[in-house]
């Protein structure tokens, strides 16, 4: 199931382009939408292959969310594609009101989320979509880690019935899986440990790995968790990192307010007890670099992963 090396990169966004052809051959109910980004997002593929189905609603996401709502209760699958900050912040109010209130079969799948976008800046950065998304009732809110995870989730969200937010980076993402049994609201253990458990999801999950292997030459075993689906969360998952680790730490590129991090203490205050160290984007507007930059400078680095970890380990 998984691989051993972080030599293989692919596009998760490119893996999105591809399964929506797939998926438009097997089902003539769906149609993508998109938001003047199509090049951008990789449905052009879709668009290419399917025009008569596909919608580029130009730059309004409003109106392409509300326009998703009434395909939905024509009992089409929309498919609504556009970048995170703009679906979740610009379109937010839409997305509330028309989509998760009635509980549509609308999919949300967003790219360049987090900090995946580098250079362009705090403007098309989005560091607060997971905490937006998985506060609205009847949302599932997913971040695959890579390529085949990203094209599971995207058929598990079609077949699932309700409203699903999937979130995307821009850059290419590590390959992590060869191959993969996959389920909503169900965490894949990547690797066992008795020391330390990571939790990682979306992009960050290639970096536990990471931070797992330099560990190990430490001396110290490192459960690491691909938390694929912040809501529902898997609390079976995190209470048995609890019981069976001496702590645990959350990796997410988002902010550290509202998103895995802040699922998985919910879940260790109100039903477990452990110490949980968030890693994962400040509260602040950040600054402007490459992704890999950033994602060093605000803790994500393995070396700080590692220290972090050594430091729960040793403080009893």
């Amino acid at each position: 199931m998984l691989l051993e090396t972080r030599e293989l990169v692919k596009s998760t966004r490119e893996a999105f382009g591809d399964t929506l052809i797939e998926l438009g051959k097997a089902n003539e109910n769906i149609f993508v939408m998109d938001a003047d980004l199509s090049e951008s997002t990789k449905t052009n593929k879709f668009a290419a292959r399917f025009p008569e189905r596909f919608l580029n609603m130009g730059i309004s996401e409003q109106n392409m969310m509300g326009t998703a709502a009434g395909l939905a209760l024509s009992g089409k699958i929309p498919i609504v594609s556009t970048f995170a900050v703009f679906a979740t912040m610009r379109a937010g109010e839409q997305v509330r009101t028309s989509i998760a209130y009635p509980n549509l079969n609308v999919k949300i799948i967003v790219t360049h989320s987090g900090l995946s976008v580098g250079t362009a800046g705090a403007t098309h950065f989005c560091e607060e979509d997971l905490a937006i998304m998985r506060s609205l009732p009847n949302m599932v809110v997913i971040a695959p880690a890579d390529a085949l995870e990203t094209d599971l989730a995207v058929r598990a969200a079609v077949e699932y019935k309700g409203p699903v937010y999937i979130r995307l980076g821009r850059g290419e993402a590590p390959v992590i899986y060869k191959e993969l049994d996959y389920e909503i609201g169900k965490a894949i253990t990547l690797c066992e440990g008795k020391d330390v458990t990571i939790i990682a999801t979306g992009i960050m999950v290639g970096r536990a790995l990471e931070a797992a292997r330099k560990l190990k030459t430490l001396n110290v075993e490192a459960r690491v968790i691909d938390m694929h689906t912040i809501k529902p969360i898997d609390k079976e998952a995190i209470l048995k990192a609890v019981e069976e680790t001496k702590g645990i730490i959350t990796l997410e590129d988002h902010n550290v307010i509202g998103g895995l991090g802040s699922a998985v203490a919910e879940v260790v205050a109100e039903e477990g007890k452990a110490r949980v160290k968030r890693l994962g984007i400040p509260d602040v507007f950040c600054a402007i670099a490459k992704p890999d930059q950033l994602w060093d400078y605000y803790g994500m680095s393995v070396n700080n992963i590692c220290d972090l970890a050594l430091s729960l380990i040793n403080s009893d």
